[in-house]
């Protein structure tokens, strides 16, 4: 494995109905196809090497020991690649017939797993000519001479990777094979599937597919027969799907008349990680598993030298990935916050709040929630205190939009300033202000929000802070300062969220036209604390990217780290993978360190944070999510970042 990722395959062939020797042809060029380019694993569809709409052709022996001999030269003539082949077949016992699945790799035939259940209503009849697994008496079939391993329990292990097999109708039971192979621990479950056209069955599968691989915590591959099998009373285009923990990775395109072939990556230490971090998985495999109850076959993986790079993309912003649904994910966002906010309002029976307004982006939707939860609570607007406390770094910019901002909106404005407050507390500590350090920029947040905390007092309201998730990871907050509040709306919401979410309500225009232009100028203007002295022109002068590094690089790192998981080492890599031509190498290395060792020295500020909502996979709250001491050292972390130096 490479970093964790099995490289797997769903094909699908042309097929001749019964002539198997056709079929096992079509299928060695998929085979060396897939080799080519690196695929660890693949699957075939159901029955493909005879065909599934052979009908009673399936009791005639002759149709058997074809499909026998096919087998074997298909091991023979796929004896110099190292793919894990997985194909469909019916394979006697005795008297009775079973629809299987079969493995072979290098060679040599591996095991075979019968079809558990058969359906036999409406269009299919498959009880007709196969028995279920449930009746089959012995361990071993015989193929071609060789007692191959058979058996519903069986899983397919190379090291940490297991892989299970089911087939077809298996996955539309209440408690399906996969699902108990999950438990005893595939985590890449294998589908060989014959399942007709029919409207609206598509996305009816699709959703069960995405499902099963989320209930299960686990890759999925599908893969269903296509062109070549009978029309006489069904349809076969083929389909396929490849899915890890709810996420369709890749999805063969219907209804087109070529062989086809989808590849992608299951990310096993994910899985791993997921299993590992969720005891309902855990207390599940506890109840229904035993001991002694499991075949396990070996296989091999592709060694870490001969790996190829992952065939999947990697979003640059895995908290809002580019699939369509970036709007609805604003929206839904959005009303998360608006929903925890009112539910806090509420129960202290506040009909007031109290916003710092910056004209930056984070105050900004914090006051957007605010306003939005007391129109939904029916409150006057005018019982929001928007206060702008302009100081030593404040621009032009930022002033303008933050008043325009407020003045739009219908809230209670204040405007505060600081500059005088500070250069008397300076004195009265014995500080120059000609000494720009942090505690020249951190009296000007403590001030801030002292001004804050003491009209909470006087409205009896809460003060709603702003600071979000990211500045939280990087401890990039005044400690008793803005990081500080009553109730943080914006705690669950990283910076590049912050950006999306306001430029989708400016979009949309839900607060008016006018306010969509001011949103606009907001999202435009550099991230800065403006802490600083801004120019003489009045603009700003202190870009927080350019100090601790680019917003997008820390969500990436922080979704990757806390969300999945990840090694430092594996991190890199995904990064370089999803920002190339944009960071070099050694630029992201440069920022992957700082933000690990601000995220392990910061934790003192996140141990005391305020509540605020969850709103992602990803949250540093101390009570409900990411409990970590103070004193960690980030000395292993920042180790392997180091020894990656070598592949920059």
């Amino acid at each position: 494995m490479k970093h964790g990722f099995v490289k797997v395959a769903a094909a699908v062939p042309f097929v001749r109905v019964a002539d198997c020797i056709y079929n096992v042809e079509r299928i060695e060029a998929q085979v060396l196809e897939a080799q080519e380019k690196g695929v660890e694993i693949i699957t075939f569809p159901e029955l493909c090497i005879t065909g599934y709409t052979c009908g009673d052709l399936f009791l005639k022996p002759f149709l058997i020991n074809q499909a026998q001999k096919a087998l074997l030269q298909l091991a023979e003539r796929t004896a110099h690649t190292s793919v894990l082949i997985i194909v469909g077949m019916p394979i006697q016992i005795g008297s009775q017939l079973f629809n299987a699945a079969v493995a072979l790799q290098s060679g040599k035939i591996l095991g075979a797993i019968p079809k558990t259940y058969l359906p036999n209503y409406r269009e299919f009849q498959e009880a007709r000519w196969f028995a279920p697994a449930r009746d089959l008496q012995l361990a071993t079939a015989q193929i071609g001479g060789f007692d191959v391993p058979i058996g519903h329990n069986v899983l397919f292990r190379s090291g940490g990777v297991a892989v299970g097999i089911e087939i077809c109708e298996d996955m539309w039971t209440p408690y399906t094979p996969g699902t108990r192979l999950a438990l005893y621990g595939a985590q890449i479950i294998f589908n060989l599937s014959a399942s007709n056209e029919l409207v609206g069955k598509n996305t009816y599968l699709r959703s069960l597919i995405s499902g099963l691989s989320s209930q299960n915590l686990c890759g999925y591959v599908y893969a269903s027969v296509g062109y070549g099998e009978s029309t006489t009373d069904t349809v076969f285009t083929g389909k396929a799907f490849i899915a890890e923990v709810g996420k369709i990775l890749e999805e063969m395109p219907r209804f087109v008349h070529e062989e086809r072939m989808i590849i992608s990556d299951i990310d096993i230490s994910r899985i791993d990680y997921d299993r590992m971090s969720t005891n309902s998985f855990n207390e599940s495999v506890s109840d229904h598993t035993e001991r002694g109850k499991l075949m396990e076959i070996p296989f091999k993986l592709r060694s870490q030298e001969q790996s190829y790079d992952i065939d999947r993309k990697i979003e640059r912003n895995p908290f809002f990935p580019c699939n369509g649904t970036e709007d609805e994910r604003a929206e839904e966002m959005f009303d998360i916050q608006v929903c925890a906010l009112a539910q806090r309002l509420q129960f202290i029976g506040a009909r007031h709040a109290v916003l710092g307004i910056s004209g930056g982006l984070d105050s900004t939707l914090a006051l957007l929630v605010t306003v939005a939860t007391f129109d939904f609570l029916g409150l006057p607007r005018e019982g929001i205190i928007a206060v702008t406390m302009p100081g030593l770094g404040t621009s032009n910019r930022t002033k303008s939009n933050a008043v325009r901002l407020m003045e739009l909106l219908g809230v209670t404005t204040r405007t505060i300033g600081i500059t005088e407050a500070c250069l008397q507390h300076f004195a009265v500590i014995g500080h120059d202000p000609k000494v720009q350090d942090v505690v020249y920029e951190n009296t000007q947040a403590r001030e801030r929000t002292q001004i804050l905390m003491d009209l909470a007092n006087r409205y009896n309201a809460p003060v709603v802070g702003t600071g979000d998730l990211s500045e939280l990871a990087l401890g990039w907050c005044t400690y008793n300062g803005d990081h500080m509040s009553m109730y943080s709306v914006n705690a669950g919401v990283p910076k590049t969220a912050v950006q999306i979410v306001v430029r989708y309500l400016a979009k949309t225009r839900r607060f008016g036209d006018a306010l969509s232009e001011v949103l606009h100028s907001i999202v435009e203007t550099p991230i800065s604390p403006e802490l600083k002295p801004a120019s003489d022109a009045g603009e700003i002068t202190q870009e927080t990217e350019a100090l601790v590094g680019p917003y997008e690089l820390h969500d990436f790192f922080l979704y990757n780290f806390l969300g999945y998981g990840y090694e430092p080492s594996k991190i890199f890599y995904l990064a370089r993978m999803a920002f190339e031509g944009k960071y070099e190498p050694e630029m992201i290395r440069r920022w992957m360190k700082v933000f690990y060792s601000r995220f392990f020295s910061q934790q003192y500020k996140r141990n005391c944070m305020p509540d605020g909502p969850k709103v992602s996979r990803v949250s540093l709250s101390p009570r409900g999510v990411w409990r970590m001491p103070s004193d960690v050292s980030a000395r292993a972390w920042l180790t392997e970042i180091d020894q990656l130096q070598a592949d920059c």
